[in-house]
């Protein structure tokens, strides 16, 4: 792979949308990783992944895959289409915190994630037409 100038071209719309959707994951890597316990670990227990721990950490893993391929260009449209499915369980594991489907994000609800998989997916099919 390699680097031209396009890959950074943030007047064109799909870098600039792939890089967002790399740079949204970074404060969802650093709650997974400050404090004891980190706050993301609430959240893995209350969705019922056991252990809680190591699927925190898994997920951790595959938003930092994601990021650095959405981010800096590196295998684009499978770092899309893996940042789309963690989202994806994202979004599921929001209801099972709920107990019910809520869809508003500003009510814990699933909007947020489901959109910003969407926008991933989008991702992916706009590098796969370039490839």
């Amino acid at each position: 792979m390699s680097y031209t100038l396009s890959t950074f071209d943030f007047t064109q719309g799909a870098v600039l949308l792939r890089f967002i959707c790399g740079l949204f994951f970074i404060p969802h890597i650093y709650f997974k990783i400050v404090g004891n316990p980190p706050p993301a670990l609430g959240f893995f227990q209350a969705a019922g992944f056991k252990p809680a721990g190591f699927w925190m950490r898994i997920a951790m893993v595959v938003e930092i895959v994601a990021a650095a391929g959405l981010l800096f260009g590196i295998y684009t449209p499978w770092a899309a289409l893996l940042a789309a499915a963690s989202l994806m369980v994202a979004a599921i594991a929001v209801c099972f915190c709920n107990k019910c489907m809520k869809w508003l994000w500003n009510l814990n609800g699933m909007e947020f994630p489901i959109f910003w998989a969407l926008s991933c997916v989008v991702v992916a099919m706009l590098y796969w037409r370039q490839a």
